[in-house]
C-alpha cells in the first residue's frame, strides 16, 4: 500500500510547528516525542503504520478551530482521529501530518427527551451515549461491534451502522445536526434538533465523508424509547448458501426483525470458545432478533421460524431468558476479537443486495480456495453488509499481499452483483484504489470537486478515499493554483 512521500520541509520545521501548537493548547495536549507518537501510528488496520509529525488533543471546538487555522496557515496536513478503531486505515497518518484527536471532548451538552435528541461532543463513545439516557428509558440505536470504544466522531466520518441497523438505520438515519470546523478554522452549524434542516442537505454530505471536509466536534443525535422487550432466536444450517437463502426469504416475506446476523463455521467456533454462548455445531448460524410486546415478539418469531423450517435447520432455538440472550449477543459482538486469537486477518466491508447472498457466499468460497487462504464470514445479513475475514499469517512473506489480492477480488464481486465497496467501515486507504472499480472518472471528479470547496489545499486526511494517483495530482494542481 503506497503513501505519498512526506514533505521534507515540514519535517525539518517540526520544532517550530510544535512550538506554535504548544502556544495554542495546554501543555499536555501536544505530543511530539517520537516514542509517544507511536501510539497514534495506525488505527485498527494495523498492517500499515507511520508515526505522525505530532499529535494534538484539543478540549473544545474553539481549540480545534485554533489548531486548524494554524495548520492551514503553515500548510500542514491534518488527520482527524476519533478513537482509532477504524478498520479501513481512516486515521492512518503521514510523516508530515498532525493528528487531531477528539478523545478529550466527551461531554453531554444537552438532553431533550421531549424531542428525543441528545447533543454530545464527538469524542464520546458510542455506547456511552446510550449510557447517558438509558436510566430514563431511552437509547441510541447505531451499535457497531466496537461500540464500547469507538467515538461518535468516527461513526459520523464512516457512517457506521451495527447489528441493529436493519430496523433503525445507520448513523446518517440518527444524526440530526453537527458542529464542524473546516480546514481554515471556520466553525459551521449544520442541521439541528429537528428532522430536516432547510436548504441543501449538507449534513448528508458530511456524514460518511471520512474527515475529508472538516472535523465534527459536536453532534445532535436522535434517541429512541427503549423497546418493551426483545428476543433473539438461533438458527443453525448445513451450509452458508442455505443460511443465505433463509435470510433472503425472511426479507422477501416482509418481516422486519431488528437484526439478522450471520456467522459461518470458523467464526462460530471462535466465538463459542470465547463467549460460551451455546452456539450449535453447524456450518452457518443466523441470529435473528425481534422487538416489541410479548405478543408482538411471539407473532414475529412464529413467522420467522416457519420460514426457517423450510430450509431444514440443524437447530432452531429461542433464547430462554435475558441471560441467554446476552450471551448470544456477546458471542457476535466479540467476533472480531475472538477471530484475532486464531490468526491475523483482514476484515472487509462490502455490501450486496440480500438476494445475492447465496451466490456471493459460494463465490467467496471459490475465491478463497483459488488463493489458498481461509475466509470466515460474519456480517449484518439483513441489509447485505458483509464482513468477510481473510485469515493469513503476517509473519509469512507475501501472505499479506495475497490476502489483499483476495480482498480486492471479493470487493469487486460485491460491486459486480450490484453492491458497493463499503457499508460502514469506509474507504480509508484500504479501498481507495478500488474506487475506480465502482465509479467512473466523472463520478470521482464530482466527489473531488466537493472537497475542493471545503478543503481547497487538500490538507485534510491526505491519501484517503480517492485513488492515490488521482488525489495526488489533484492536490498538486490545487496547491499550484493558490
Amino acid at each position: 500500500m503506497q503513501m505519498p512521500d512526506p514533505d521534507a520541509v515540514l519535517i525539518g520545521r517540526k520544532a517550530d510547528i510544535v512550538s506554535k501548537l504548544e502556544r495554542l493548547l495546554p501543555a499536555d495536549a501536544v505530543i511530539s516525542d517520537i516514542a509517544e507518537t507511536r501510539a497514534y501510528e495506525c488505527d485498527a488496520l494495523t498492517a500499515y503504520r507511520c508515526p505522525p509529525l505530532a499529535v494534538v488533543l484539543p478540549g473544545s471546538t474553539e481549540e480545534v478551530a485554533a489548531v486548524l487555522r494554524l495548520c492551514h496557515a503553515e500548510g500542514v496536513p491534518v488527520v482527524p482521529r476519533g478513537a482509532g478503531t477504524s478498520l479501513a486505515g481512516g486515521a492512518l497518518p503521514t510523516a508530515d501530518s498532525v493528528i487531531l484527536g477528539v478523545a478529550r471532548m466527551t461531554e453531554v451538552l444537552e438532553t431533550d427527551y421531549n424531542n428525543r435528541v441528545i447533543r454530545v461532543e464527538t469524542g464520546r463513545t458510542n455506547l456511552s451515549v446510550t449510557g447517558a439516557v438509558e436510566e430514563d428509558g431511552f437509547f441510541y440505536a447505531p451499535d457497531p461491534s466496537s461500540q464500547l470504544a469507538c467515538a461518535i466522531a468516527g461513526n459520523i466520518a464512516m457512517n457506521s451502522g451495527g447489528a441493529h441497523c436493519l430496523k433503525y438505520g445507520v448513523t446518517t438515519n440518527n444524526l440530526l445536526g453537527v458542529t464542524m470546523v473546516t480546514m481554515d478554522g471556520t466553525v459551521l452549524e449544520l442541521g439541528g434538533a429537528h428532522l430536516d434542516a432547510a436548504g441543501y442537505d449538507l449534513l448528508g454530505l458530511v456524514c460518511g465523508s471520512e474527515g475529508q471536509l472538516g472535523i465534527v466536534t459536536e453532534a445532535t443525535l436522535r434517541i429512541l424509547p427503549k423497546p418493551e422487550g426483545a428476543r433473539p432466536v438461533l438458527m443453525g444450517f448445513s451450509s452458508n448458501e442455505v443460511a443465505g437463502a433463509c435470510v433472503s426469504d425472511i426479507i422477501k416475506a416482509g418481516v422486519l426483525p431488528v437484526a439478522i446476523e450471520f456467522m459461518d463455521r470458523p467464526c462460530i467456533r471462535a466465538c463459542e470458545a470465547f463467549a460460551k454462548a451455546g452456539y450449535p455445531d453447524c456450518e452457518a448460524l443466523l441470529i435473528v432478533e425481534v422487538e416489541g410486546s410479548d405478543a408482538e415478539i411471539d407473532h414475529q418469531l412464529g413467522l420467522i421460524k416457519q420460514i426457517a423450517r423450510g430450509h431444514d435447520p440443524v437447530e432452531l432455538r429461542e433464547a430462554a431468558d435475558a441471560d441467554e440472550a446476552g450471551r448470544i449477543w456477546l458471542g457476535r459482538k466479540s467476533a472480531f476479537g475472538a477471530m484475532g486469537q486464531i490468526n491475523d486477518y483482514i476484515c472487509l466491508d462490502g455490501t450486496i443486495p440480500v438476494s445475492e447472498l447465496p451466490r456471493v457466499l459460494t463465490r467467496i468460497g471459490s475465491l478463497a480456495a483459488e488463493y489458498g487462504l481461509e475466509v470466515a464470514n460474519v456480517f449484518h445479513a439483513g441489509d447485505g453488509n458483509m464482513h468477510p475475514l481473510i485469515l493469513f499469517n503476517a509473519n509469512t512473506p507475501g501472505e499479506l499481499e495475497k490476502a489483499e489480492g483476495l480482498g480486492a477480488d471479493i470487493l469487486r464481486l460485491c460491486v459486480e452483483v450490484g453492491g458497493c465497496l463499503t457499508g460502514e467501515h469506509g474507504v480509508g486507504v484500504e479501498k481507495r484504489d478500488l474506487m475506480a472499480d465502482q465509479y467512473a472518472p466523472a463520478d470521482l471528479e464530482a466527489q473531488m470537486a466537493v472537497k475542493d470547496v471545503f478543503d481547497p489545499a487538500w490538507l485534510l486526511n491526505p491519501a484517503k478515499v480517492f485513488p492515490l494517483q488521482v488525489s495526488e495530482a489533484r492536490r498538486t494542481a490545487r496547491l499550484a493554483a493558490e
